[in-house]
């Protein structure tokens, strides 16, 4: 790979005697990630039944290397929202957030959904995610892969940081920043980044890295952390950027990152700074440590910080047209107790978290998960929550395994033979829900979605 000449100055002069090693990790084979949803499926399950060599990755929990090509957008397991591809040290951020089941967390910067995907497996159904992305293209990218993963408790928006952070302040336990940054993490992955960097635009990236931190200070509760991180290898916007918004906000003090992968983060000395602010204390993964690249910093808001007044509860209305037929729909088709509150938007009902926070102006494009769709004088179930259901609760269910030429042909669209009670009925992959259909006369009309559809 021919890199930027001065790109290679550069990072000769910071990594000293590490530098041939980190020449060598580009001539290594790019090495892909897979992420399991553990909650869907077991370790031992998804080994099992996968039909590629797998590595466990040292970045997170449930993450594997994957060294062969691969096309997941014609594997049932990831319809299902089994595994998320996704690169191996990408996963190293929200491993050192450590979201917490019940916890509410905010990912700031959060498309294409890797991150959040991975957070919401981490909360589970009692914690709250808010995924803001400011890029609309890419915040409808988000809003399909939540969606895929069954996250109920969620809410992905499109606006700029200041608003999203200016109307939830103090509200999060956790707030992760994966900022927009040079790639230099990416070349491989991503030849764009390669062709675009120079030394402008790292200084471009590390003033908008600096904006949005300073707006994503303001969403920590009291006690809560910030976990900042990048796929760029450049101190302007890792470590330097860190450094300007601890001098910046007394409130935050970094804490160390205690793991084994990676190294730690360029201190002072070696940057040409005189601090004692311990930059240490950050994480880098450079492609010798089997990642293509990752920056991250873990930062504390102090307990005795000015506590911010608690955003306003969500206005429902009193009274929705469809809410009642909407709960008698999801009773028909699921034996849970549905939690939450029925909402219709637009041509949907919806299932939105009863202690939803007064998100009105700040760009939401979703929230909750979608149950119904209005038709004409009925409601139909939505494929989102299906994916969002665990298989035991799905009232009617007809399960397909890997490799059944049923499954292949529901995911094309076709209606397929089925002996099942009549009703709406779940079709499941391995035990995991993929989508639905109403079964009538020994045969399931299909629902899968018409753009999800296997070609």
């Amino acid at each position: 790979m021919n890199l930027p000449q001065e790109f290679e100055l550069r990072m000769q002069a910071l990594l000293g005697n590490d530098y041939p090693a980190f020449l060598a990790g580009y001539a290594t084979p790019l090495r892909r990630g897979l992420r399991l949803h553990s909650s869907k499926l077991t370790v031992t399950d998804f080994l099992r039944i996968f039909p590629l060599p797998l590595t466990p990755s040292p970045f997170a929990a449930d993450c594997f290397y994957l060294d062969d090509e691969h096309k997941a957008g014609s594997d049932p397991l990831h319809h299902a929202g089994i595994y998320y591809m996704q690169e191996p040290s990408a996963a190293s951020a929200v491993a050192v957030l450590n979201p917490q089941p019940g916890e509410r967390v905010l990912d700031l910067c959060a498309a294409p959904g890797g991150k959040s995907t991975q957070i919401a497996t981490a909360i589970g159904d009692s914690g709250f995610l808010w995924s803001n992305e400011y890029v609309p293209s890419r915040a409808r990218v988000l809003q399909q892969n939540l969606e895929r993963w069954g996250v109920r408790r969620q809410v992905v928006s499109n606006r700029d940081t200041a608003d999203v952070c200016g109307a939830l302040e103090g509200y999060f336990d956790a707030v992760l920043v994966d900022a927009p940054c040079s790639g230099e993490g990416m070349f491989r992955k991503e030849p764009q980044a390669l062709a675009e960097w120079s030394l402008d635009n790292v200084r471009r990236c590390a003033a908008r890295q600096a904006e949005i931190l300073d707006n994503a200070a303001r969403a920590v509760r009291p006690g809560g952390r910030l976990v900042y991180s990048t796929c760029t290898f450049a101190p302007e916007e890792n470590e330097l950027t860190v450094l300007d918004f601890l001098q910046r906000h007394s409130e935050f003090t970094p804490e160390p990152i205690r793991v084994t992968w990676g190294c730690p983060g360029f201190d002072g000395k070696r940057l040409g700074l005189d601090t004692n602010i311990d930059l240490t204390a950050t994480r880098r993964i450079l492609p010798q440590h089997g990642g293509e690249g990752h920056f991250i910093a873990l930062l504390r808001k102090a307990d005795d910080a000015l506590p911010a007044p608690s955003p306003a509860p969500y206005p429902f209305p009193k009274a929705d047209p469809h809410a009642a037929a909407a709960e008698e729909l999801y009773r028909d088709c699921f034996t849970d107790t549905p939690q939450g509150v029925f909402v219709t938007v637009g041509e949907q009902v919806r299932l939105l978290p009863a202690d939803l926070p007064d998100c009105r102006g700040t760009g939401v494009i979703s929230a909750g998960v979608a149950v119904a769709t209005l038709c004409k004088n009925r409601l139909e179930p939505c494929h989102s929550i299906f994916l969002a259901s665990k298989a035991e609760n799905c009232r009617r269910r007809f399960d397909l395994s890997l490799g059944d030429p049923l499954l292949t042909a529901f995911l094309h669209g076709e209606e397929i033979p089925c002996n099942g009670e009549n009703g709406w009925t779940a079709v499941t992959v391995e035990g995991v829900p993929v989508g639905f259909g109403k079964c009538a006369g020994g045969r399931l009309k299909n629902r899968y979605p018409k753009g999800l559809r296997l070609l």
